[in-house]
Order: structure tokens, then C-alpha cells, then sequence
């Protein structure tokens, strides 16, 4: 199940940052060889960009990615890492869930607005805002349930 949970993050990166890319040259050539570009290129490639970055914050925070104060972690001692490490996984999972309890209720908002050029519903991407904390809270808990086994 993780593996999958793992390869689905992956994939949905890949194919936001592809549609990122793809939108964003599309964007490029029709400024100089077309005589009126696309007015949805300039949507599409925000909204696959902010998919791309939605996808990718939960394998961030698998791989621990993301700033991390070694400095300022290896002063504690060795005794205290480990309860600090759990302090902050508890804290991040609860951030999280909050988060993502919150954005589910924004998604709902988005429904009967559209987007401006692309007219798609903005709860398409509001509901990045969700999958992003989705993914985040799933590491993080996973994380925090390693770390309680670890004792």
C-alpha cells in the first residue's frame, strides 16, 4: 500500500511538472509565432505548477527534504534529539490535519466559482491545497509512528 500511495505522489509530480512544462512552452511560441496566444496557457500552467508542488510536499517531507536546522540540532544532546524529533512530528501531523480539515471546507467555497480563462471550477485548484496536506500529514504520521516504535 505505501509503495503505491508512494508511486501515485510520484507520478502526479511528474505529470504536473510535464504540464507545467508543456503549458509554459506553448505559452512561449504562441508569443512570438502566433498572432494572439492562448489565454488558457497562462492558467493551465499555473495550476499544473501548483499540482506539481501539491504532489511533491509529501515526498519532501518522506525524504526530509525539507529545512532542517542542522546547526542548531546537533547543540541538543543525544538524550533530547529524539524527543525533540517526536515533539515535531506531533506537532506537524496536527498542523496538517488542521490544514487539511480547513482546506476541505475552501474547496467547497471554490465550487461555483470558475476560473477566469479556462472556466473550470476553482475548487479543481483549491482542492491542491487538500491534497497537499493530505500527503504531508500521511509522512508525517508515518514518520511519527517510527519514531514512537523506535522507543
Amino acid at each position: 500500500m505505501k509503495k503505491r500511495i508512494n508511486t501515485f505522489f510520484k507520478y502526479g509530480t511528474l505529470l504536473g511538472t510535464l504540464g507545467f512544462i508543456i503549458s509554459t512552452i506553448i505559452q512561449i511560441y504562441s508569443r512570438f509565432f502566433m498572432e494572439k496566444p492562448p489565454s488558457w496557457t497562462e492558467e493551465a500552467s499555473r495550476f499544473f505548477f501548483i499540482y506539481a508542488v501539491s504532489f511533491a510536499a509529501g515526498l519532501a517531507m518522506k525524504d526530509k527534504s525539507y529545512v532542517f536546522f542542522d546547526g542548531l540540532y546537533n547543540t541538543f544532546s543525544d538524550s533530547f534529539k529524539p524527543k525533540l524529533t517526536l515533539f515535531i512530528n506531533i506537532i506537524t501531523s496536527f498542523l496538517f490535519i488542521t490544514f487539511t480539515i480547513y482546506s476541505l471546507k475552501f474547496v467547497i467555497l471554490g465550487i461555483p466559482e470558475k476560473s477566469p480563462s479556462m472556466e473550470i471550477p476553482m475548487a479543481i485548484g483549491f482542492a491542491s491545497m487538500t491534497l497537499m496536506g493530505i500527503s504531508i500529514t500521511y509522512y508525517s504520521i508515518i514518520d511519527l509512528i517510527k519514531n514512537i516504535k523506535r522507543k
